[in-house]
């Protein structure tokens, strides 16, 4: 039976369902409203939903979250900064339902568990660099989400040589740095026209040289991390999801530079670096794999907070 998978993201939602072979179809998405967010996320719900009795739901969402309380805040998101309870949400709409919540980048770990890059490994570092960026741990074969469900958040590892604000509050983060909303933002400041991160992966790969800046600037700042969190974690395969990862060669020639620059300890020299196979519903697909289990594989015992 098929389970009704939701992502919340930083700029939109996406809903589908997804098979038991991990398949995902009658996919629907739409941007994050500025303001009755909720109303716009369920209107979503019901739509893909179709009338169809909902079983199970699964939901990863960018973060902060309060997992075991069932809580989203994510930092792009105003209306809900503070804390909206999405798990208590969805099951009054759902009311049969199993409802099963986790950040996006744990889901994307699990996707990737299933079906890409981490079968067989036991442990690794799965990202999503699009509007924002995000993580998820697979240690000792678990997918990993620490005291309150915010384990993996690897858009906010401090990388050095730019003293950028985040929407965290912090400085420096890579988030701040290199995701696509980032990066077309300070190219922006320097000229160029577009918009989105997407337009500007496109210049980049035309050559124009504010946009290819841009992406030399990312994939340094991406690489930094990677070895930093590497290092941490003790982890040889990284894998890395999200729109702003398709972005070329003007993205990865400098991330895969950085990497070699930065991963010199023994233990690392064997660190892979690798585009995610997965498409861009693998939030979905690892929603789906957390709704579908008989035991919550991410269970946490105490309540924390975003």
């Amino acid at each position: 039976m098929a389970v009704l998978a939701l992502d919340i993201g930083a700029t939109k939602f996406a809903a589908g369902l997804v098979d038991e072979t991990g398949r995902v179809y009658g996919v629907c998405r739409t941007a994050v409203p500025a303001r009755e967010v909720w109303p716009e996320c369920r209107r979503l719900l019901l739509e893909v939903a179709g009338g169809s009795a909902v079983t199970a739901v699964g939901i990863g969402s960018a973060g902060p979250v309060d997992t075991p309380g069932g809580v989203t805040a994510p930092l792009n998101i105003p209306e809900w900064r503070a804390g909206f309870p999405i798990v208590a949400a969805v099951e009054e709409l759902f009311p049969t339902a199993v409802v099963r919540f986790a950040i996006d980048g744990a889901c994307l770990a699990l996707a990737e568990q299933q079906s890409g890059a981490f079968r067989g490994i036991r442990n690794g570092l799965a990202m999503t660099v699009s509007s924002g960026i995000g993580g998820g741990i697979l240690v000792d074969g678990r997918v990993s989400l620490g005291r309150t469900g915010n384990a993996g958040h690897i858009g906010h590892i401090v990388v050095p040589g730019w003293e950028v604000p985040c929407a965290c509050g912090g400085v420096g983060c890579v988030e701040a740095v290199a995701s696509g909303m980032s990066s077309a933002r300070w190219a922006r400041a320097q000229g160029w026209r577009g918009k989105t991160g997407a337009e500007l992966a496109a210049a980049a790969r035309t050559g124009d040289p504010i946009a290819t800046a841009a992406l030399a600037r990312a994939g340094t700042a991406l690489g930094q991390a990677i070895c930093s969190a590497a290092a941490l974690l003790d982890v040889d395969t990284v894998v890395v999801g999200g729109g702003f990862a398709h972005s070329g060669d003007p993205l990865w020639r400098p991330l895969r530079e950085s990497v070699g620059r930065h991963a010199k300890l023994t233990f690392l020299r064997g660190l892979r670096v690798e585009l995610s196979r997965l498409d861009d519903g693998a939030t979905l697909v690892g929603a789906a794999v957390l709704a579908r289990s008989p035991i919550d594989p991410l269970a946490l015992a105490e309540p924390g907070g975003p």
